[in-house]
This record gives C-alpha cells, structure tokens and sequence, in this order.
C-alpha cells in the first residue's frame, strides 16, 4: 500500500518538494506519493487533522506555516505529554518544517538548519569549524539554522538585522549553545570580514538589495542565499566583489533528504537530484 505525504504551503505552486522526493522514492525504491496541498492561511490546522484522518504518514511545511506547525505540535503536548513531541532543533527555533504522523501522536522536526549545514560542508566543501560567519536577517529562515551552524563551532558569528531588537532576541536564546563568539549588529554597524555570509532574509523576493559594505568578504570567503533559481542581488553583489557564490537550491534538497529518512529509514543520495534541478542563472 502506498504511504501518502505532503508539502503544505501558501503560496505551493512553485514548490520542488513533491519532485525531489519522487526522485527520493524512485532512487531508494520506496513506495510512497507526495503532493502540494494549498492551505488556507487561516486553515493549516484543519489541513493537518485532514491529512491525519486520510492516514498520510507525515508532511513538509513551508512558508508560512512553520510557526504554527511547531505550536501545534506544542498544544498537543501541553493537552496530553504523549500526543506531540518536538525534537530540540524545531525546540531552539520555536518552529517545525517536518511532521510525522503516528497512531496518536505527531513528531515536530526541523531539518533546515541540517540541510543548510550539510550543503556547506559535503556540496561545496566549506569547513564551518573556525570560521567568522555572518548570519544576515533575523526571522524564521534565521532562528531555524541557528543552531545548527554554532554545533559546527565556528570561531565569531555575528547576527546581523535591520532592527538589533529582533537580532538581540535570537542571540539570548542561542548565546548558550556554543563557545563561538556571538554577537549582533545593524547592517549599518557591520564591520570587519567573513568567511561565510549567510542571507537568510527574504529580500531577494523584492530585489531590495541590503547595503552591506565591500569588505565583509574574507579572502576566498563563500556568500550564500537561501534564496534559490535566481541571481538575487546578495548574490550578484558577493559575485562583484570576489566571493565564491551558491544560492540555496541544496540547502532544500538537503533537507528533504533528512526530511525522508525521518520518515523513511533511508538516506538517499542527494548528488544527482542536485543536479537534476539545478537552473542556470
């Protein structure tokens, strides 16, 4: 029998969730289907008991349900310890990008930290140990791989944001984790050069470019967008000024694959379905 899951989003269109994981189940010989589900933005917990009572096994979650996706799993557990369980990754970042859905109860998972992490290190062969990097943006895409990036150990990451308020907040919950220097700033107050810059914002949908100055890149220094199919201004910038540059078609392919292997047991090979989407820009 097939096991059903989805990517629940709003907008889903555009989404290459249900295709990697084709190329996952076809890869690993796994019998499962995986759609694209709309959610009403005022109806992603209806869509989540829907698919529970239609005996899906699980589901993606993209924006912008991720925050809700991590409370509803915390209701669950508030209401009865055992009906829902958040791992700490989607803990730390108060939101979930993974769903898996048992007898009575459902797990909450965060994988985009895992996947972002694992892009650097094993497609572009970049060591995070040591290094200076520069988080850009202060949000969900933020707080979600946080974490994940002060557990590699890097030496200095510094959280930049439009408004250090937002920024100063991520940096108290995460200040603990790690024995990286971590600190905050505006754009404007950046200073010094990195290693790795990540963008996290969600300007590149807008092609507002954020004034950064040319000297934050560090010789052979990698500029990321999580953004991906397009140049986006970060990127075009980066390439300008010298920066070796990736956008962040990986980082989701990545993070499907642990995404499969939660529910699968399986961990396929990511490589080829890289390579099969990614798009010339």
């Amino acid at each position: 029998m097939t096991d059903k899951y989805a990517v629940i989003g709003n907008p889903i269109a555009h989404s290459k969730s249900p295709q990697i994981h084709k190329m996952f189940a076809e890869q690993t010989n796994q019998d499962i289907s995986y759609e694209a589900i709309l959610a009403p933005l005022d109806g992603f917990i209806e869509t989540v008991e829907r698919l529970r009572k239609e005996k899906y096994k699980g589901c993606s979650v993209t924006v912008p349900f991720k925050f809700e996706a991590f409370n509803l799993v915390r209701a669950l557990q508030d209401a009865q310890p055992m009906q829902g369980v958040c791992n700490q990754l989607a803990t730390k970042a108060g939101a979930a990008n993974t769903l898996t859905f048992h007898q009575n109860f459902v797990n909450g998972d965060n994988t985009d930290g895992i996947g972002l992490v694992r892009d650097i290190k094993q497609n572009f062969q970049q060591l995070l140990k040591g290094k200076h990097i520069l988080l850009m943006g202060a949000g969900g895409a933020a707080s979600g791989v946080l974490q994940s990036l002060l557990h590699e150990h890097p030496k200095k990451l510094t959280i930049a944001n439009r408004t250090l308020e937002k920024a100063d907040k991520l940096h108290q919950l995460h200040a603990h984790l790690s024995q990286a220097e971590l600190s905050t700033c505006t754009y404007s107050d950046l200073n010094g050069s990195f290693d790795i810059i990540i963008n996290a914002t969600s300007v590149g949908l807008s092609d507002i470019e954020i004034p950064l100055p040319s000297t934050i890149f560090a010789p052979n220094a990698l500029a990321y967008d999580m953004m991906y199919g397009c140049e986006t201004p970060f990127i075009k910038f980066s390439r300008e000024h010298g920066a070796q540059v990736a956008d962040g078609l990986g980082m989701l392919v990545e993070q499907a694959a642990e995404a499969f292997f939660i529910w699968r047991g399986i961990r396929p090979n990511t490589t080829q379905v890289i390579a099969a989407l990614q798009i010339p820009w």
